[in-house]
């Protein structure tokens, strides 16, 4: 599995995080059940095989670090989304935003750079091109501002 596929599955978790407000382990738990886990193929390719040790590692440190950092990367995302309430963004662009800031400020191996246009590129897949253009927007003011600060 790619690092592209893991963070799939952690906005997919980061998106479950924020709707069902369920705890990060209940939905690690729930998702890597080994008679669960196979029946999201029909889902989505990105469930084709199961995350390797250290894919499941960034997984769940991604997502209890989210989880711990929810209100923080919402403050970011309330910030740059000049004039827009954050009950009016997708659920989905948040997630991918709350992913690709909490990359950015916490996962060494990721250069911002990589964070934000993966980030672009979900969106992409998930949403129209006025989201695209909003995520990055707010992804690109938030990255001159906080992490090349």
């Amino acid at each position: 599995m790619t690092r592209t596929n893991a963070r799939e599955i952690l906005v997919h978790l980061v998106f479950e995080l924020n709707f069902k407000n369920e705890p990060a382990d209940a939905l690690l738990q729930s998702l890597m059940d080994q008679s669960y886990y196979p029946s999201l193929q029909a889902e989505t390719d990105i469930y084709a095989e199961r995350p390797s040790e250290r894919q499941l590692r960034y997984i769940s440190d991604s997502l209890h670090g989210i989880e711990r950092e929810r209100e923080t990367l919402d403050g970011y995302i309330r910030k740059y989304a000049i004039n827009w309430e954050l009950s009016r963004i997708s659920r989905v662009a948040r997630a991918i935003m709350q992913v690709a800031m909490y990359e950015c400020l916490h996962t060494d191996d990721v250069p911002v750079s990589a964070a934000i246009n993966e980030a672009v590129e979900l969106t992409r897949k998930y949403e129209d091109e006025d989201v695209v253009s909003f995520v990055n927007g707010i992804l690109g003011g938030f990255a001159r501002e906080v992490v090349n600060a």
